[in-house]
């Protein structure tokens, strides 16, 4: 039950051979934060195992996160590849799925 308390919503990206999860968890005062795992398969002796990597931010850091990360993003898509048509990759999750 306490789990279920903590973590309010999460949303889950596939990116080829990496999983990310974006988790929004709540502190013991009622406060709010963002966890971000990357979670990449790894081969183990006979099986697998998960290479796990976790960023935690909180609500007074989201706007510099977020326009960093869009100011780097767009920095890539204008200045260093600007003929690379990077709408090929516009597609849900769900496409990769098939029904057949």
């Amino acid at each position: 039950m306490e789990r279920e308390q903590e973590e309010l919503f999460s949303k889950r990206v596939r990116a080829g051979k990496r999983t990310y999860f974006f988790d929004v968890r709540t502190t013991k005062a009622n406060d709010y934060y963002l966890t971000i795992t990357e979670s990449k398969r790894k081969p183990k002796d006979d099986g697998f195992t998960f290479e796990k990597h976790k960023i935690f931010l909180y609500k007074e850091d989201f706007n510099k996160f977020v326009n960093a990360l869009n100011e780097s993003v767009e920095h890539i898509k204008t200045d260093l590849m600007p003929e690379f048509d990077f709408t090929q990759f516009d597609r849900d999750e769900d496409d990769d799925l098939s029904w057949d």
